[in-house]
């Protein structure tokens, strides 16, 4: 595969149901991570662009013959976006790995497929839109509709860019709304070329726009404008909380999907093979720069010793390398900055007593932005290392003797996003589920996302739902409609002066 050098890629925004420059014809640079080169040039959307893109939204919106249209109609024009992705997947496949460093086998079997399937899902999911009977002990006729909110602010975070834009875009638009996206201008690439591929398909002009910016002051009035109705974020906790403020001033819905620093719990009864697997795919897939990623590994103590072993030779086997090359296990991370952040953790975690067994350091030699996985021990639950997330390959493991304890521990935090149990004792697995402050909680297994099922969080991690019937119906708004049925005609209201 040619690398960034050899050809730098252009992309423009796409508003209104046109491919255009940003105002002033301004534009950021995007940089592969494999190797610290230039990849893209992107324009750079100032206020104009994203008000202009708001404008049209809503023009487009009022106009009515999106939002008119039946949830199965909409749906074709989903099925169409699916399709273009599938037909187009190779080159979405490789510019992803390119923007993000995210190995090829991870942007080829998981993100581009699974972008596709939430489209194909959600074109198929107008029956949970229907209006519902409601039995009221009156005499009336009670029904409860879902309507848009209209236009639809769209934010992202840079580690699963497709994936992200599939599971906000694909229900918003189902549900009849008017939609702007802003994909992370640390990875905007993969979704300006799938904007050139789906431009044509037919969407009414302003129904779906993708904006590229790295304005701080372009994104906030994404946030901020009072034509926008409803704004749904996925991104870091302090961000997450900006937004939220931002949002206040206009009383307009949010829905956060936010930060996380999920526990996995390993019980000694577990099978080991499988466990040290789905540990090490929980903290080491894409890095760790995941926000279910399970930073933090409680062992129970029998089996303690064994498992950190057979953890670090597996780890310490991973192949590191360029991101777009087949054999690749382990590619960089996303940033000079964000690897530098990263071993700052490193740093102070062995300052406050952790111990390094696997990793701790950048990688030398390379031009891109890599760290050697990373398994602390001797860790402890208050340190920053296990507190803060860091969303990088940094693995905390800590032991624990009784159920209790464990629970705690893993409770012991002030995100709620995800969790793992590990245990062939079933009871005990969903008994301890239960118990455990989090929105997912996997057993068995790690990362089981489904269109069908609803994910998010709690505390830290924000609060709304993505995905499932939940997910979809955030993107609607409730109304009741009355109709008196009372005989004769005359309600007791219609008496009372």
């Amino acid at each position: 595969m040619k690398t960034a050098k050899s050809k730098i890629r252009h992309y423009d925004l796409w508003t209104g149901g046109k491919i255009h420059p940003a105002f002033g014809k301004g534009t950021f640079a995007s940089y592969n991570p494999s190797t610290g080169e230039v990849l893209a040039q992107l324009a750079n959307a100032q206020i104009e662009d994203v008000r202009s893109a708001i404008l049209s939204a809503h023009r487009a919106y009022e106009e009515g013959s999106w939002k008119n249209m039946t949830a199965a109609e909409r749906g074709i024009y989903l099925k169409r976006i699916a399709k273009i992705i599938r037909d187009n997947a190779k080159e979405l496949a490789e510019l992803e790995s390119l923007d993000v460093g995210k190995t090829l086998k991870q942007t080829t079997f998981i993100d581009v497929p699974t972008c596709a399937d939430t489209f194909d899902f959600f074109s198929n999911v107008g029956h949970w839109l229907e209006p519902r009977q409601n039995i009221v002990d009156a005499p009336i006729d009670s029904v409860t509709e879902r309507e848009p909110y209209g236009v639809v602010s769209c934010i992202i975070p840079w580690n699963y860019p497709l994936i992200m834009a599939g599971w906000k875009i694909a229900p918003a638009l189902i549900a009849g709304n008017a939609v702007i996206l802003k994909p992370s201008p640390l990875a905007s690439v993969s979704l300006s070329a799938l904007a050139e591929f789906i431009k044509d398909i037919g969407l009414p002009p302003g129904i779906l726009n993708i904006v590229t910016t790295n304005e701080v002051s372009a994104a906030r009035e994404l946030v901020q404008h009072p034509k926008v109705g409803m704004v749904s974020f996925s991104g870091g906790t302090q961000t997450g909380k900006a937004v939220l403020k931002d949002s206040a001033e206009t009383l307009k819905k949010s829905v956060l999907e936010l930060g996380g620093k999920s526990a996995a719990i390993v019980f000694g009864d577990c099978d080991l093979e499988a466990t040290i697997g789905g540990v090490m795919s929980s903290i080491f897939m894409n890095q760790g720069q995941m926000c279910t990623a399970c930073s933090r590994l409680f062992i129970e103590d029998s089996i303690y010793e064994k498992f950190v072993k057979q953890l670090v030779e597996k780890t310490k086997a991973l192949k590191i390398g360029l991101a777009q090359e087949a054999t690749t296990d382990f590619g960089p991370v996303i940033s000079a900055e964000h690897r530098d952040n990263i071993l700052a953790f490193v740093e102070e975690a062995k300052n406050s007593g952790a111990k390094i067994v696997c990793g701790g350091k950048a990688v030398s030699g390379r031009g891109g932005f890599y760290i050697e996985p990373t398994i602390l021990v001797d860790v402890k639950n208050e340190m920053n290392v296990a507190r803060e997330e860091i969303f990088g390959p940094i693995l905390c493991v800590m032991s624990f003797r009784t159920e209790e304890e464990a629970v705690r521990q893993a409770n012991d935090s002030s995100f709620g996003l995800a969790a793992c149990i590990w245990t062939k004792n079933m009871d005990r697995g969903k008994k301890i589920s239960r118990e455990l402050t989090a929105g997912t909680v996997w057993i068995n297994t790690y990362g089981g996302f489904y269109n069908e099922v609803s994910f998010g969080g709690c505390k830290g991690s924000g609060f709304g739902r993505e995905l499932g019937l939940e997910g979809l119906l955030e993107f609607t708004q409730s109304k009741h409609i009355c109709i008196d049925k009372t005989p004769g005609g005359r309600p007791l209201v219609a008496s009372w002066f």
